[in-house]
């Protein structure tokens, strides 16, 4: 029998099914465990969640007096109660990109959190909670509704240390902007979000110092690399996944259309939409993020770079797609202006060549300048965008911080 009940009522002993909130509201990456320790009871009380979900065919029951919320039979009935009341307390109403990055900044250290506790218990042997990875997408898919660019920004903004778990927010997000841009339905777009949450799981497998390396890796050492899409595709079938999504873009992100890919070197006619997708996503976070052996592409230099892969490795339609989701200069882009100022892009407009900027050095004199915010679409605007630049070539530090407002760590 499943009880939902008061955190106030949990004990030590009880077999906790689910949190009948968010998982950003509780401390806990899992959630479904025994309660061993006072200190879990007490973290759980002082969290944002009020009721929650005990099993007691497989732990403590309540005492007889205790007043039950709810019963249900079967944990898939505690689960649906708990999903209606998230949907119900779902925001999705559109904000400005100023408004959400906060919020996704907060969501994107949670999420990253889950997802390597997720890659931890998979390296103990341990299978993922498909729970806990369905409500992590969730609330990045919610993210992306609100304002598509703000979590895709933020998440790009990973270190070389958390690369390999941020990299799964990262293309999560884009995985879910992405199929709404090409018109998927809703249910689509977020199966989308979780195949981009689970596509690397299979690099739980690899050695640390294989993906790590700072240079090349010999032939012996991505023939390992290779191997994980296979091994990644196993553990989701051990973990009883049986989202085709999710199988299909973890086994299959890494095929080519010209079948130089791997593992199974599928060529066009055999890579499914989905798959053709995740290689899209999967490569432009990986290019525009630090690694240990290269600094990340600027956004519009990624994707000018990327334009010269389609037809051979990309999809032209996805690719198109995913150019018209980001922007041609998606949000921290460097861009030289026709009043000779460089600007980094912080928010797009209706038009896809005139994003919002902030002006933050002078090519004349070469000084830093008091950032002035300009909307590019904006009717008699003076300013127009005449090039891409490399930040590594000027040399201008903080740009991230212009564009977003937080620190980088």
């Amino acid at each position: 029998m499943l009880k939902k009940i008061s955190t106030e009522q949990l004990r030590v002993g009880m077999y906790i099914d689910s949190f009948c909130g968010s998982w950003m509201d509780h401390p806990f990456w899992r959630t479904r465990f025994v309660v061993r320790h006072p200190q879990d009871v007490e973290l759980a009380q002082r969290s944002a969640v009020r009721e929650l979900w005990i099993d007691t065919s497989r732990g403590a029951d309540v005492a007889p007096s205790v007043t039950v919320l709810e019963q249900a039979h079967t944990p898939e009935q505690a689960q649906a109660s708990v999903l209606r009341e998230l949907a119900r307390a779902r925001e999705v109403a559109p904000v400005s990109t100023a408004d959400e990055i906060t919020r996704a900044a907060l969501l994107c250290k949670r999420a990253g959190a889950a997802v390597q506790s997720m890659l931890t218990e998979a390296r103990m042997g341990r299978a993922i909670s498909q729970d806990v990875a369905r409500q992590v997408a969730e609330d990045i898919a919610d993210s992306v509704t609100r304002n598509t660019g703000a979590l895709i920004s933020l998440a790009r903004l990973k270190t070389t240390d958390d690369y390999s778990y941020m990299h799964s927010v990262a293309v999560c997000a884009l995985m879910v902007a992405l199929a709404r841009q090409l018109g998927m339905p809703e249910e689509e777009a977020r199966a989308a979000g979780l195949a981009g949450l689970l596509h690397d799981l299979g690099k739980t497998d690899l050695p640390p110092e294989v993906l790590n390396k700072p240079g090349k890796l010999t032939e012996e050492e991505f023939e390992l690399v290779r191997q994980h899409p296979e091994l990644g595709h196993q553990r989701l079938l051990q973990a009883q996944v049986s989202d085709l999504a999710t199988l299909d873009v973890c086994l299959h992100h890494h095929e080519r259309l010209d079948g130089t890919g791997y593992p199974k070197r599928l060529d066009a006619s055999n890579i499914s939409q989905m798959a053709r997708m995740g290689a899209v996503c999967d490569i432009y976070d990986a290019v525009t993020s630090d690694r240990p052996y290269k600094a990340g592409w600027d956004p519009s230099m990624a994707l000018a770079r990327m334009s010269g892969w389609v037809d051979s490795h990309l999809d032209r339609q996805v690719f198109q797609a995913f150019v018209r989701t980001l922007g041609i200069y998606p949000i921290g882009s460097l861009v030289r202006l026709s009043s000779d100022k460089l600007a980094v892009v912080v928010d797009q407009s209706a038009s896809l060549l005139k994003p919002i900027v902030k002006t933050v050095l002078s090519t004349r004199t070469n000084e830093r300048l008091v950032p002035e915010l300009i909307d590019l679409s904006a009717p008699h605007c003076r300013h127009r965008i005449v090039g891409r630049e490399d930040p590594e070539q000027w040399k201008i530090g903080g740009l991230d911080e212009v564009w977003s407002g937080i620190a980088r760590r």
